[in-house]
């Protein structure tokens, strides 16, 4: 049970029950509606950063799944193993994005440097040179400010999640006709 209580729809002011039923029916945003002036602002950064950021979709869900092992959020893994999947992720890719004792720092591919930043990041707070230099290969300056943004917010969304104890959805919540999803890579 959540260590504080989810707010019912009836209970929010119209605008933010308009602008919760355009979100999927995931408790984290009733339980977030405790803070009825910050979750606007909320769903509308985690929004842009899930359909309008110049990151690989793919890669930013293996960096959100990478932050959430190091945060061991199971409500955020859960969410993101379903859209990480969603969007085209193989099993084999979700793997080594969870396995936090896999090396990465000697990697060359775009998504081991990512990943190999993403911990760095969420470890010491500020990667190294080495590893910021090395995404500069593969990311524009938009991109490397959305990568950071995208490790912060969902660092951030851990801890609430886990200090917060939010429960998963007992129902699953279809995400393959929503709008506020990306196309599935098949799409």
């Amino acid at each position: 049970m959540a260590r504080i209580q989810p707010v019912a729809p009836e209970a929010m002011s119209p605008e933010l029950k308009a602008l919760l039923e355009t979100r999927p029916p995931y408790n984290i945003y009733r339980i977030l509606a405790n803070a009825p002036t910050a979750l606007p602002g909320f769903v509308k950064l985690a929004g842009a950063l899930l359909t309008q950021s110049e990151l690989d979709r793919q890669l930013r869900e293996m960096v959100i799944l990478r932050v959430g092992a190091h945060c061991r959020s199971t409500y955020e893994i859960h969410q993101h193993l379903r859209l990480a999947r969603h969007v085209g992720v193989s099993e084999e890719r979700i793997r080594k994005s969870m396995d936090l004792d896999l090396a990465l720092d000697g990697g060359i591919t775009a998504e081991d440097r990512m990943l190999a930043f993403t911990d760095s990041v969420v470890l010491s707070v500020k990667a190294p040179a080495s590893q910021f230099e090395a995404l500069r290969e593969y990311l524009s300056p938009r991109g490397i400010t959305e990568l950071l943004m995208t490790i912060g917010t969902y660092m951030m969304v851990s801890r609430l999640l886990e200090n917060l104890e939010v429960e998963l959805e007992q129902n699953g919540v279809d995400i393959a006709s929503k709008a506020y999803y990306p196309p599935s890579i098949a799409g």
